[in-house]
């Protein structure tokens, strides 16, 4: 904005006698001269309400936008859609040099529902997902048309601290929901602040606990309660030995080991239990007792350790697990010189190799309750990388590219370090497949990063300030994922509600999100999200959108830019005959400068006086 300076002599202030027009030369908006958001990468959205994409696409092209993105985000409305207007759309995009991508439905990938988790659900949700990428190649057969997929549909998240009030004390969650891996029932946790007695001279402790401490303590809390099960079976065991006779249990182990297995029993210790005494044979039942029990701490034992081990998190674990297996088995006897030990049958014997085992995986609390986060990435990957696989398996390097959005921000998975992981897991799921199939690992690799990426929704990342965010913030979510976009999506709003507006209507920090983007982030298709702009203005939002980005008006990343237009040339949509290049332009300037105005030694043309009264200037 160019402004005369102000002007003070004795008793007189003159000031803003012009206030100036804009630059020629520079951006109002403040984007560098290198990074600005071309033109030629933005697009618009089909009606997501509608089946008929062929008609919507035709109306859409008139604006002259390059790129398109078909949004099928209603399963049945995107079931709807014939394949004869897929193929049809395709055709016409060759005929208008026109790039179509696809918003897929919105499933919920990870088989995570309101009843739990269900892993039938979450294969009929990577059949679902898997259907779409393979119905999104007739729009695209001869290219990698990218297809967004949300990380969740409605999966409630845990609520995230803002980065400034983290910390050691205070934790990272404000609530955190846990979900139970064996169950997949959820539970939200949130600070608490227990009252301990006997503090210092009898005072009452005041102990507050965090989000991740109440988890923790969750999960100790239910190992020590299915411990403490098994312990009590174990305890009845001992108590009932306490009244029999040593060698009276012998003779029952051998009875017992007789009927169940004859070939382990010696011919003299047969010949002894043929002449049992009657005093021996009335302890039997006891020791039947006690056999009952311990079989029943062995099976609860058995499920306890299964838990261990499948939930162990490090290798660490793993090996302690290990460790604690050999004991258990050197302390049963379970195999001598590669024969079934009669002490395993021993219930005394059984009681103390479950005491030890007890006390071992007491240490070892398996984390059978995790954030719903942690979950959710470890099933939808699943889910996203078998369907990308699936895909590539049946397309090639022609096959559609998985782009994974961040929802609206609040819900589980809308973080910038969740779209990274389920990213990245994704990948890893991907390769485990391709390798499997006998692609070499350093391939499957560059297929899975080829073929797998993020869409980041700068709109939704937005929303992150209803919960504390400051923008610095979320700025931050978009570095963290950067490595990973390929595809964006363009909506403003003010943080608080889920409203699309055209940007520059809100408060996304775009220019700044989109420098730490980066140069894959100025790359990729963005394609503008306005569906409150078209449901209360009813225009389409491209013009406001240029304008919002400051987009440069030609190709060339200069001057002049659209973000001018409404100071400079007035209205994009005026056109050359209106308020753009007024006729009084050509009367006072002429072609080039062979007219100048009074002001700088010219006259108007066929006129007396100034441009603008017809007098001469006092």
């Amino acid at each position: 904005m160019i402004k005369v300076a102000d002007y003070k002599t004795g008793n007189y202030k003159i000031s803003d006698i012009y206030q100036g027009g804009y630059s020629g030369m520079k951006s109002s908006s403040g984007w560098s001269s290198n990074n600005y958001v071309q033109t030629g990468n933005l697009g618009v959205t089909t009606d997501p309400r509608t089946a008929n994409i062929l008609k919507d696409v035709s109306a859409k092209l008139s604006s002259g936008i390059k790129n398109i993105e078909i949004t099928g985000i209603q399963p049945e409305i995107f079931d709807s859609i014939p394949t004869q207007q897929l193929k049809e759309v395709h055709r016409l995009s060759k005929l208008t040099g026109v790039d179509v991508t696809l918003h897929g439905p919105i499933i919920e990938a990870s088989g995570v529902t309101q009843q739990g988790f269900s892993e039938s659900e979450r294969e009929l949700a990577e059949m679902k997902i898997t259907q779409a990428l393979l119905r999104s190649h007739d729009l695209n057969p001869n290219g990698n048309i990218p297809v967004t997929f949300h990380s969740t549909a409605g999966l409630p998240g845990s609520q995230l601290l803002p980065p400034s009030k983290r910390g050691k004390e205070e934790g990272d969650y404000k609530k955190l929901i846990a979900i139970n891996r064996e169950t997949g029932k959820m539970a939200p946790l949130e600070a608490e602040t227990k009252y301990y007695p006997g503090g210092k001279d009898g005072e009452v402790h005041k102990i507050a606990h965090v989000p991740e401490d109440v988890l923790e303590s969750h999960n100790r809390t239910e190992w020590a309660n299915t411990l403490s099960q098994i312990e009590f079976n174990r305890r009845r065991v001992d108590e009932i030995l306490k009244d029999v006779d040593p060698v009276t249990r012998m003779v029952y182990v051998n009875k017992l080991v007789a009927r169940e297995n004859p070939k382990l029993v010696s011919k003299e210790s047969m010949e002894e239990l043929e002449h049992l005494n009657h005093e021996q044979s009335s302890q039997f039942p006891a020791l039947h007792a006690a056999s009952t029990y311990a079989q029943e701490a062995r099976k609860s034992a058995n499920a306890a350790f299964s838990r261990a081990w499948e939930n162990a998190e490090t290798e660490e674990d793993k090996k302690m697990l290990q460790g604690v297996s050999e004991q258990y088995a050197k302390t049963l006897g379970a195999q001598e010189n590669g024969k079934i030990s009669l002490n395993s049958f021993d219930p005394a014997v059984q009681s103390q190799a479950l005491y030890q085992l007890i006390d071992a995986l007491e240490k070892i609390p398996p984390k059978v309750w995790v954030p719903i986060e942690e979950f959710a990435v470890e099933k939808s990957s699943q889910t996203y990388g078998n369907a990308a696989f699936k895909a590539y398996k049946k397309f090639k390097d022609k096959s559609p590219v998985v782009v994974i959005e961040n929802p609206p921000a609040g819900g589980g998975l809308s973080t910038g370090e969740d779209i990274k992981n389920i990213v990245e897991a994704s990948r890893k799921q991907f390769v485990k497949k391709a390798v499997a199939g006998g692609m070499s690992e350093s391939d499957a690799k560059n297929k899975a990063e080829k073929f797998i990426g993020a869409t980041w929704d700068v709109g939704h990342i937005n929303m992150l300030r209803a919960q504390g965010y400051t923008e610095g913030d979320i700025v931050k979510e978009s570095e963290k994922v950067a490595g990973v976009v390929k595809h964006v999506h363009l909506s403003d709003n003010f943080g608080m509600e889920h409203t699309e507006l055209p940007m520059g209507m809100g408060n996304v920090p775009l220019k700044e999100i989109m420098e730490k983007l980066g140069e894959k982030g100025f790359e990729a298709k963005k394609i503008i999200e306005a569906g409150n702009w078209w449901q209360h203005w009813q225009t389409n939002p491209f013009s406001e959108s240029l304008e919002g980005l400051g987009s440069p008006i030609y190709g060339m990343k200069m001057a002049p830019y659209w973000d001018q237009s409404p100071g400079l040339y007035q209205g994009y949509m005026s056109g050359l005959d209106g308020a753009w290049l007024p006729q009084i332009n050509y009367e006072t300037f002429g072609g080039g400068f062979s007219k100048l105005p009074q002001e700088l030694g010219g006259s108007a043309q066929g006129a007396q006086g100034g441009r603008m009264s017809g007098r001469g200037m006092e």
